[in-house]
């Protein structure tokens, strides 16, 4: 093997390069249409031993720990960029989706894995579960530059952050059932109940507590704030499920309460966030790539029997669960259609695949492998048609405006200043307006304007253009003053209720 002969130094050199194949294949997924995690997982068996024979990797329990790892920091990350304002008018249906709906596709997608695959009731519902969730990192990637009504977009990530609890405890129910046949399934249902309430517990409770220490806690170095944010999400994953709580509900309702808090360093936290969330992305999904074996993948029976049940969980047992799920809800039938067709799989299904295996459980690499090929499949076509979808439904919003631009331009941690970012839309009072004529609180200045990702050094006559991104420099003991002032200014774009 490629380890055994070269030693630690090549191992550095080689993950360097699986890192840059990775950020490559970022780029042109954007180009082409195509999620990036199936560029990831396809680099990872490429580089396995059916392929260019470098890495022999088949070891399904350091594949789940650096899962689990890859898929807190990533919902973690898109916690933080989720607007409480927009979650909230889709709360109800979010929760539906994320509960109701996992049980309809899970119980429908195990029932005909059970008949088609010659599985034991118990197992064909175990890969049914495995399958019943939309994953977080795909449906953040899928969306994240993607013009997408605000009602759909939000009601979609909301569902895909909090959806993975559900598989998960269903999951593992189902593997203690396979695994005790004398256990009641009666005896799972407080559990549940258990696992959802503390995940929301303590995911409010550390989430303020996170927010409080990153503000009042005086650190060495800026750099060491993002680097706590990171250990916040990690020890509210921990704490949680060692006390029987769901860990990544905690830390998704942990990100939302925080993200949507005033923080010092936020921008920086977020970039490192940000940052750190694809690197989590790229390892996770080429250690998947790593652990499936291609040659019995793509087995003339593995073949026939995901396409059929892939057919079955986007065509039928998907659809049935949303508009079952979302019966009286104010959701037209376009809209209905389309969060059908964007309920993608991604990693989560093949974390939690990876279960049975680690318990050794009877038919697992046959559940592992249908689950992979679900998951392909899934992202192949749907991740790649979202847009279309979305367009010729006419569920296109406005364009999104992402800042790539930095704005820590002081250490606010030791300062009595801080930066406010501000950017308008169409509605905006001040769009249009000279800064001269714009209205701000005491010790509030407008110190730079980004148009087009281009700085305008502003001064009286600059005119607003709707789309700038203002920054706004005020001292602290102001900043309260100032936001409320800029949100009275700043007529939001409302979320859609039909």
């Amino acid at each position: 093997m490629f380890f055994d002969s070269f030693g630690t130094d090549s191992i550095l050199l080689l993950t360097a390069l699986l890192f840059f194949s990775g950020i490559f294949a970022a780029t042109f997924s954007n180009r082409w249409g195509l999620p990036s995690l199936i560029l990831f997982m396809l680099l990872g068996m490429l580089v396995g031993s059916d392929g260019l024979g470098i890495i022999y990797f088949d070891n399904a329990g350091t594949a789940q720990i650096i899962g689990v790892f890859a898929l807190v920091i990533i919902l973690f990350e898109g916690g933080l960029h989720t607007k409480w304002g927009t979650v909230r008018s889709v709360a109800w249906p979010s929760l539906s989706l994320a509960t109701i709906g996992v049980f309809i596709t899970s119980i429908l997608v195990g029932a005909a894995a059970y008949w088609l695959l010659e599985l034991s009731l118990l197992e064909g519902l175990l890969l049914g579960a495995i399958v019943g969730s939309t994953d977080a990192a795909a449906v953040f990637a899928a969306l994240k530059e993607r013009n997408i009504k605000a009602k759909m977009g939000a009601t979609l990530e909301a569902e895909s952050g909090t959806n993975d609890p559900m598989a998960i405890f269903l999951t593992l129910s189902f593997i203690d059932l396979i695994m005790m046949p004398d256990k009641s399934i009666w005896t799972l249902i407080p559990m549940f109940f258990l696992q959802m309430g503390l995940g929301v517990l303590l995911g409010i409770l550390f989430g303020r507590l996170a927010s409080f220490s990153i503000n009042r806690i005086k650190l060495g170095s800026s750099a060491l704030y993002p680097i706590m944010s990171v250990a916040f999400a990690l020890l509210i994953y921990g704490v949680t499920a060692f006390v029987g709580g769901s860990g990544f509900l905690a830390v998704y309702i942990a990100a939302l309460v925080i993200g949507n808090r005033e923080l010092t360093y936020r921008y920086s936290i977020f970039q490192f966030n940000e940052g750190f969330a694809w690197m989590a992305q790229i390892l996770m999904f080429i250690i998947l790539g790593l652990l499936v074996f291609p040659e019995q993948l793509f087995s003339a029976d593995v073949v026939i029997d995901g396409v059929i049940l892939s057919a079955l969980l986007i065509l039928v047992a998907r659809p049935a669960a949303v508009f079952l799920s979302l019966i009286n809800m104010n959701y037209t039938v376009k809209e209905k259609i389309f969060i059908s067709w964007a309920g993608l799989r991604g990693a989560v299904p093949i974390v939690l695949a990876t279960f049975p295996v680690v318990n050794g459980l009877e038919n697992n690499q046959t559940v592992f492998n249908i689950v992979f090929f679900i998951v392909l499949t899934s992202a192949l076509v749907q991740g790649s048609t979202i847009s279309v979808v979305a367009k010729k439904l006419k569920l296109i919003g406005p364009k999104k405006d992402i800042p790539h631009h930095s704005v820590e331009l002081i250490s606010m941690g030791k300062t009595a200043a801080e930066m406010i970012q501000f950017q308008t839309n169409g509605e905006s009072e001040v769009v249009g307006k000279r800064l001269k004529e714009i209205s701000l609180p005491n010790k509030a200045n407008v110190t730079a304007v980004i148009r087009d990702d281009q700085v305008i050094t502003p001064y009286g006559e600059t005119k607003i253009k709707a789309g700038d991104f203002l920054y706004i420099l005020v001292e602290s003991k102001y900043k309260d003053q100032l936001t409320k002032e800029l949100e009275r200014k700043q007529k939001k774009e409302a979320v859609e209720s039909k």
